[in-house]
């Protein structure tokens, strides 16, 4: 997999921008919580006080704190308003009690400009005589104090004290018996949690606003409101991250699956027959196709689980250990442990199925393309229910392998859905027994559920990713089995140029040649010369090895024994496109290529003259139908050559070769699809093309090689003569048998002329 993903060099810069965008959307899902926590804790709760601060205070109410807790640490950060009120100061009180209240000095003190962190020491500091000052202002609270008080006091006084604000008479008090008397009050509140205690301390900050005039409903939406704008900001650049992030991963993984289509077709042209026959051709269009849409779509998810589900779920489980309360930390352990669990299983049940699938892709897809291409022997033979039959097994080992993959794999996500609602309910329960407790806070809770949600989701993702993975996996294995398959035939480091002396000399020594894998020679110690200006002739019963003697010629395979010169230089040694492109090659089914006749014969040069595709019509005898085209050379050819006859189809090959005007011209079996009389003006037509030219000739017909100026006779692999016509006949009884079969006595002493008209008249383009 790793080797695939080297291909993304390419996309270096969008995979750059992707990583920073997914960084974003992870830091701003991750502050979400954040404010819902903020939202519920303090602008619902707490009326949109923040800390147990109080920004502007009376100066009553400060002395009153100060009762309880009368240290430096606390007066030293504010400042009494006097009669000249700093621009700070100001900005506060028009905050707070608004732009028309006037100040009379030493009334109020103001908070000073102080950091942050300093702020949240004091708010802790302020909290405990904050909730003391609350307590005893409790009017129930308040008179059971005073009943504590009045127990060792004269009868005289009692109906004072009762009677005076209980602040009052704890100023009056020594600090010493102040303790006693607030004693089993404070030890309550020293018993709460920080947290609990600055919550509960901001209700007497509120009442301290309150005391002072200030709107604190206003306070509350204000707060609500800017809180709220900013959480949609945030999650508004979650959103464009997120979308950001698709369009460029699907950039991404659509120039990766180019990349790679690329590099498997450029491999595949480069095969020589024996690494096409190992592949075959539906593996490699599946390969092409299936395979490497896998990747793609991997990629496209690729990128948000190696980035974003590690953030995320590293980010909120230290979000939930420091922003919140951690006691509930080992309810989103047991739920990790759930999913790794379910995933694990599932991965080890469907893995060695995605491998399967693959495979029965590319057999499918063996026998549609087998099926279809064969149609017309089918229907011949009326085997239409054998071989639907045959796909029908195909097809329904596909499916069983899908459906248990699918079964497997649709179990996941319920079961994953289940591992979360049940740790939501469970988070809910033993949360709520916190809030009840007064140990945690509801936005606290608010904020666990949502940070358990993401540390979850990433192990979704995860998960998700570990399903497509393996099929991926399989499929990049596939695709780089081609990608580092080296054919046999390749050009040397060192190759060698044509000697120009020679030029389209063609010559066979010892020749011998296996096909890969087989246990014998199929053809063994060939030995002839074929020579410029001269038409060489192979001829022999099916299977003597014609075909693949002239499939050496172009390097299709290499010989496995001797040697094969072209223009007096090995052709191993010979760069493969410089040697190809000396050769002309009609090859013994005529192949053409979707596009019009033009592009066809055009094929071996775009730039080429109108006059030279014309010739080579004319030399072909293609020029007829040609001419009786609506649009003539610009006429449509479909796919395969479908909408022309087997006849048009060859001679049109056989143009193509000639107006590449090669120095070696190659027919494989080229003139079998024509009739006897095209096939004689052709023959008659290119000997004047071909003067200077090399010509070697695979033919069945003895007719199409009775003037060749040597003739080749194969048997089992064979030369057992070489010779003309006339030469032949008389020495090699393998030709003589073959020529026999085929024309009589008197046909072939008169080089096949006679009765020709009659030969025509039989023979019909296929």
């Amino acid at each position: 997999m790793l080797k695939i993903l080297k291909n993304l060099k390419k996309s270096f810069w969008s995979v750059v921008i992707i990583v920073v965008l997914l960084c974003l959307q992870a830091a701003a899902d991750l502050a979400l919580p954040d404010y819902t926590s903020k939202i519920v804790n303090i602008g619902i709760q707490a009326g949109g006080i923040e800390t147990a601060v109080p920004k502007i205070i009376s100066k009553e109410d400060m002395e009153a704190i100060l009762i309880f807790n009368n240290r430096d640490e606390i007066i030293e950060n504010y400042s009494l308003i006097e009669e000249t009120i700093s621009k700070e100061q100001e900005k506060i009180i028009k905050k707070y009690l608004g732009k028309e209240y006037k100040v009379e000095p030493d009334t109020i003190y103001v908070l000073n400009n102080i950091e942050q962190k300093k702020e949240q020491e004091l708010s802790k500091i302020l909290a405990t005589p904050l909730m003391e000052l609350t307590t005893i202002k409790n009017q129930e609270i308040a008179n059971k104090i005073k009943e504590q008080m009045i127990l060792n006091i004269p009868e005289e006084h009692k109906k004072y004290v009762l009677t005076q604000n209980l602040i009052d008479l704890i100023k009056s008090i020594p600090e010493e018996q102040r303790s006693i008397v607030l004693e089993q009050y404070t030890n309550k509140i020293n018993e709460m949690s920080d947290s609990i205690k600055e919550q509960a301390a901001i209700s007497s900050v509120k009442e301290i606003y309150k005391n002072l005039g200030v709107d604190t409903d206003k306070l509350q939406n204000d707060y609500i409101f800017l809180s709220g704008i900013q959480m949609l900001g945030v999650a508004l650049v979650s959103m464009v991250s997120a979308v950001l992030i698709m369009l460029y991963s699907s950039r991404v993984a659509a120039k990766l699956g180019q990349i790679l289509r690329e590099k498997v077709f450029n491999k595949v042209l480069s095969f020589s027959n024996k690494e096409l026959s190992e592949f075959s051709t539906a593996s490699l269009i599946t390969r092409s196709t299936n395979d490497i849409q896998q990747i793609q779509q991997l990629i496209t998810m690729l990128f948000r689980v190696l980035i974003y589900a590690p953030i995320i779920g590293v980010g909120g489980f230290i979000k939930v250990l420091t922003n919140s309360d951690n006691s509930m930390a080992w309810i989103i352990g047991v739920a990790i442990l759930a999913i790794l669990f379910v995933v694990g299983t599932l991965f080890i049940v469907a893995m060695p199925k995605f491998k399967k699938l693959q495979d029965l892709t590319d057999k499918l897809n063996l026998v549609s393309r087998e099926i279809l291409t064969g149609l017309p022997v089918i229907r011949a033979f009326n085997k239409e229910n054998r071989e639907e039959a045959r796909f029908d097994d195909a097809n329904k080992d596909l499916m069983k392998t899908n459906i248990f993959v699918n079964r497997a794999m649709s179990m996941m996500m319920p079961m994953l859905m289940f591992i979360m609602n049940s740790m939501m309910i469970l988070i809910i329960w033993v949360g709520g027994q916190g809030v009840d407790k007064g140990l945690l806070q509801v936005g606290d809770m608010m904020a666990f559920i949502q940070y358990m949600m993401q540390i979850l989701m990433s192990f979704l993702m995860i998960s998700m990713i570990s399903i497509m993975l393996p099929r991926a996996s399989v499929s990049a294995k596939r695709i780089n089995e081609v990608i580092e398959t080296e054919s046999d035939i390749q050009n040397k480091k060192e190759t060698k140029s044509f000697d120009t002396n020679k030029k389209g000399l063609v010559e066979f020594k010892n020749v011998s040649f296996r096909y890969p894998d087989a246990d014998t020679e199929i053809l063994e110690d060939i030995n002839f010369t074929a020579r410029p200006g001269e038409t060489t002739a192979i001829i022999g019963s099916t299977g003597s090895g014609k075909s693949t003697i002239v499939n050496l010629i172009p390097r299709f395979y290499d010989v496995t024994g001797g040697e094969l010169l072209i223009d007096g230089v090995n052709i191993k040694n010979v760069e493969l496109k410089k040697l190809r492109n000396i050769i002309g090659f009609v090859p013994q089914k005529g192949i053409l290529f979707s596009g019009t006749i033009e592009s066809n014969i055009k094929y071996s040069d775009e730039n080429m003259s109108d006059e030279q595709m014309i010739e080579a019509a004319r030399i072909a005898q293609a020029t007829e139908f040609i001419e009786g085209k609506d649009k003539k050379y610009k006429d449509e050819i479909a796919q395969g050559g479908g909408n022309v006859s087997g006849g048009q189809k060859q001679r049109l090959s056989i143009a193509r070769a000639i107006a590449k005007d090669p120095e070696i011209f190659v027919f494989d079996d080229s003139f079998s699809a024509l009739d006897f009389k095209t096939d004689a003006t052709l023959r008659e037509a290119l000997a004047e093309k071909t003067e200077n030219k090399t010509v070697i000739i695979v033919a069945q017909r003895i007719s199409t090689i009775l003037k060749a100026d040597q003739i080749i006779v194969l048997e089992e692999g064979k030369v057992v003569g070489i010779g003309t016509h006339e030469e032949l006949m008389k020495e090699n009884e393998t030709y003589r048998q073959i020529a026999l079969s085929q024309l009589t006595e008197e046909e072939l002493s008169n080089n096949g002329e006679k009765n020709s008209d009659n030969k025509d008249k039989k023979g019909k383009e296929e």
